[in-house]
This record gives C-alpha cells, structure tokens and sequence, in this order.
C-alpha cells in the first residue's frame, strides 16, 4: 500500500508528519531517521542539553507515545538507501517501501576539518546531533583546554557554554571579524567585547595551520604562529544541506534541494523543506538555517501535499544565546548599507537596525524584546520606520507600529 514516506526526523520533519495528520491525512505515513533517538530539540543539544540543565526527555519534541498514537509509524536507526522514482519506492535495505508522495526533510550536515590537517584525531569535535554533544560531554571538564574554530553563531555559543562549565577557551576566526558572514560590525563588536569580558582568548584574523598529535589532537599551530596545548577542539565553521540522497535520487540542487514556492522539487511526486531545501524568494533562491523555518515550510509543504497549492513566504527570525545575552534577529540583512544603533532601556542592551536606503531589512536586538517586537511587526508587515526616529532614545517603539 502507497502513502507518504518523509526521509528525515528532524524538526521538519516530525513536523511536517503531524501538520499532515492534523490536516486528516488518514493514509499511511513513515518517517524515518538515521538517529536512535526520536525526533527532539536541536538548539538546547549545546546549550542546556550540555550543561546538564535539561534531560534528554525534555529535548524531545513530542512524546515517543505521540507517534503511535496518531499512526505515524517512526522509524528510528533507519537509512534510505536510495529513492527509485519511476517505481516510486524508497529502499531500506532489503525493503521497498512504496510511496504516493515523499519529503525529504534530511536537515544539514556540519563542515568538518580536513583530515590533511588533523580534522580525524580524537577530541575533534562538531555540534550538531545528540551524539556529537554526548561525545563532547564526555570529554569536558573545568579546567581543560579547549580550541573553538570559527566564529560564526555554533562557535560563539559553544564558547559561551565551554566558559560556563570552566574551560580555557580560545576561538579562532579566519575572517577579519567575528559574524563577518552574517552581522553588521556593531553586531560583531557587541559580542567581541561580550567573550572578552567572560574570559575567552577571542582571536579574530587567525585561521588553524593544523592540529598535532598522534591519535588524539594535543595541541594547534595557528597561522599567527602560536602554537596551543589542547585538550580538545569544537569545529563551528558552518554547514552544508544533506542532499546526497537526493542528488542520487536525480533531482536538481540548488544550495540545497530545488523546491518551487510550494515546496515541490521538478519530480511532482517530492517535496522537500528545512535546511536541506532552498526556494524562489524575491527574484532570487534562499535556504534558511533555523528551527522555525524548519517548522513553518514543513509545515506549509504538508498543507500542499494535501492539494492546498500555498505559496511559502517565510516570516524570517533567528536567535542566539550566549552567556546572559538573548540575540533575537528579524528579517534578513542582505543588502544592507547602513545600521542604525538603538540603545536600550537596560545596561547591555541594544539593537542595530539594517537599512537599505530607507528601508528597514532586519535588527539584531540584544537583550531588547521590545526592538526585536516592533522591528520583526515592521519587517513582517512589509513595513519600514524613519532611521532617525529610530536613533533617537526619546522615540516610543510602540508609536510606530500605529
């Protein structure tokens, strides 16, 4: 018997899978993860998961109960191995499992070093999946050494979280700033200053030569020449969409897996959403990293499987936690060619607003919910506010949303 088979138990995908029962799909529904674990939370993994605030229960995203409950038959430990599209059958294994329709919610996978200069030895570490933290959590212990390579968001965080369980902590970041792919300098500036002040050896222009040791990393030579003695090492240099089963599979990629505005990739049959896709936005092709686009495209692409033909226009936010700094980004600052800085109400907080001449495309608000609040009903509504009202700390936020 044909339903709907959804390759990957991420947020997306567990999603996607309840948004279709929600919908009174009633027809068989498989969704199958590589993990043993059923589908949970992915930001508190590094964060709360890490510092031993939040057992692994609590990541999950529903009860395990909740899948056999609503018929979807999940399966856990389980791989695709390939995906015929004449014969419409995902293969696990010696199984064919026929499907009407199929998403891949397959996520992102963590760039890794390369094994040339030492990215195979032990206590190389990536953040991504329960087993990642699980293995780093083994290893940490106050006092030990610790080397971050990158300094984008993972980076940053698992700095954060190195320093709260009394790690010496030293990052590294090739480019000339800290969030140079992804913040304004105010931004990248803000927290500079923020991983200075906790302790962190923050060393921005400096990339890794290589690291030493015989099978397990010992030290790192850095390209300023320092040479480190290491414990281990946390690699947050980004990701890349898991689309190796799909490009397999035949079908067109995209900086991820090509869906048009519904979600559907050129074979009708497939869908796809999260971070492994990428989709038409204003002229051109995104692909959004962060948990609610995952939750929202997933769940619009349900909707569509179903016949309801939605066009998906992402409400897009973000956010970070370091230490006790909440970063709450509206919108997307591409383009940009000013930043307006609004101070807050509190010490510490603050918030850059990105303009495009006089258009509002994002804020990144620092411990300021209420400029995260009216930039993202701005932003959401289509809608921009005068720069010079917004640099000015005698204007009420509130007052511009009227």
């Amino acid at each position: 018997m044909s339903g709907i088979v959804v390759v990957g138990a991420g947020q997306a995908g567990a999603s996607l899978a309840a948004r279709l029962r929600a919908d009174g799909y009633d027809g068989k529904l498989t969704l199958i993860g590589e993990e043993h674990a059923p589908p949970y939370q992915r930001p508190p993994l590094s964060k709360k998961y890490l510092l031993g605030e939040m057992p692994l229960e609590r990541l999950y995203l529903r009860p395990e109960s909740f899948y056999e409950d609503n018929g979807i038959d999940l399966r856990t430990d389980c791989r695709v191995d390939a995906v015929d599209t004449r014969e419409r059958v995902a293969i696990l294994g010696s199984e064919a499992l026929r499907y009407e329709k199929l998403a891949f919610t397959t996520g992102a996978v963590p760039r890794r070093l390369p094994p040339a200069i030492g990215g195979l030895l032990g206590g190389v570490h990536v953040v991504r999946n329960l087993r990642d933290v699980d293995r780093i959590a083994a290893e940490v212990r106050e006092g030990g050494r610790v080397l971050i390579v990158g300094g984008g968001y993972i980076g940053l965080e698992a700095a954060a979280v190195a320093r709260g369980l009394g790690m010496e902590v030293t990052l590294v970041e090739m480019a000339e700033r800290v969030l140079q792919r992804v913040a304004a300098p105010e931004t990248s500036e803000y927290f500079r200053a923020l991983h200075r002040e906790h302790g962190v050896d923050l060393r921005e222009g400096v990339g890794l030569e290589c690291l030493t040791g015989e099978t397990r990393v010992s030290g790192a030579r850095l390209t300023d020449g320092t040479e480190l003695e290491l414990d281990l090492v946390i690699v947050g240099i980004g990701v890349a969409p898991a689309t190796e089963l799909a490009e397999a599979t035949g079908l067109v990629l995209d900086n991820g897996i090509a869906v048009d505005t519904f979600g559907r990739t050129f074979d009708p049959h497939i869908w796809a959403a999260g971070d492994c896709a990428s989709f038409p936005w204003r002229g051109g092709r995104i692909r959004l990293e962060s948990v609610q686009n995952a939750i929202d495209q997933a769940e619009l692409v349900a909707r569509n499987m179903l016949g309801a033909e939605a066009p998906y226009d992402p409400k897009i936010w973000f956010w970070s936690d370091q230490y006790d700094t909440k970063l709450q980004i509206a919108g997307l600052n591409t383009g940009y060619d000013r930043i307006v800085v609004r101070p807050g109400e509190s010490a510490g907080s603050v918030s850059h607003w990105y303009y495009a001449g006089d258009r509002l495309l994002a804020v990144d608000a620092m411990n300021d919910a209420r400029a995260y609040m009216v930039g993202k009903r701005l932003i959401d509504g289509g809608r921009s506010a005068d720069p010079a009202a917004i640099a000015d700390p005698a204007t009420v936020l509130k007052g511009l949303l009227r």
